[in-house]
């Protein structure tokens, strides 16, 4: 969702519809690309949320896929979703109290990622910004559980935050548009499709149960555990490199 952060119109201006930005859309802007290049078959690989948005690609249209790299691999489910905005304040819980307290009292016990996404949808814009440095401040926390780590820098652009915030709340409050469990579900229909998943034994942000489920499922996968790395490291790095030239031509 990062790199959707450039694109135009922007995110940040609550004018920005985005009814139409719905994995459906991406999956179908990822076609047009490809047929406007005049590739009949790629390589597939991304990373985090766009792990998720790569394995339904390739279950939709494996005929057009070579192979699959996936680094700090998830798949869009409530679960995870859950995880992240609401389970892991149990490993962060003073990190977890500000976030919460972020939205309105009477939402403090439901659904935080709904609530935030009403609230960087507010008209006012300072309501907006809040909204968006208290969601950019939680993410920071989780992460990465490293003593040495230090905030991201592009949380101090408001446009970006607000954009970033802004769009993946709009994903993770509607399930990001996909049927619940369908990824994991569905991931036999990447039969004969060679993939390496690549991911931190220390992630929080999203635990390695995804991943290794997911091996179970797909037979021609192998699953790499970094056992230093948490979400991302220089060591997943080296992994990403040495896996892409093993399926260099």
């Amino acid at each position: 969702m990062t790199r959707a952060c450039s694109s135009t119109p922007h995110a940040s201006d609550p004018a920005t519809d985005l009814s139409v930005n719905t994995t459906t859309h991406l999956l179908a802007d990822m076609e047009q690309l490809r047929t406007h290049l005049g590739i009949d078959q790629w390589q597939v690989q991304d990373l985090s949320w766009g792990s998720t948005l790569a394995l339904v690609y390739a279950q939709a249209h494996r005929e057009r896929v070579t192979e699959i790299i996936l680094v700090a691999v998830t798949n869009g489910s409530r679960r995870e979703i859950d995880w992240i905005t609401q389970d892991v304040g149990r490993i962060f819980p003073e990190e977890w109290a500000r976030f919460r307290a972020g939205v309105p009292e009477s939402e403090q016990d439901g659904r935080l990622v709904e609530a935030y996404a009403r609230l960087l949808n507010d008209p006012d814009s300072a309501v907006r910004d809040r909204a968006a440095r208290d969601w950019c401040a939680w993410e920071d926390a989780h992460v990465s559980p490293a003593p040495d780590h230090r905030p991201s820098p592009r949380f101090a652009d408001p446009v970006f935050r607000v954009g970033f915030a802004r769009l993946v709340t709009h994903y993770w409050s509607n399930g990001c548009f996909i049927e619940d469990g369908s990824v994991l579900r569905d991931a036999g229909r990447l039969a004969g499709i060679p993939g390496v998943m690549i991911h931190g034994r220390y992630d929080v942000s999203g635990p390695l149960e995804t991943a290794w489920c997911l091996a179970r499922e797909w037979p021609d996968a192998e699953l790499i555990v970094v056992g230093d790395s948490g979400h991302a490291s220089a060591s997943m790095t080296d992994h990403i490199l040495a896996t892409t030239d093993r399926f260099r031509p």
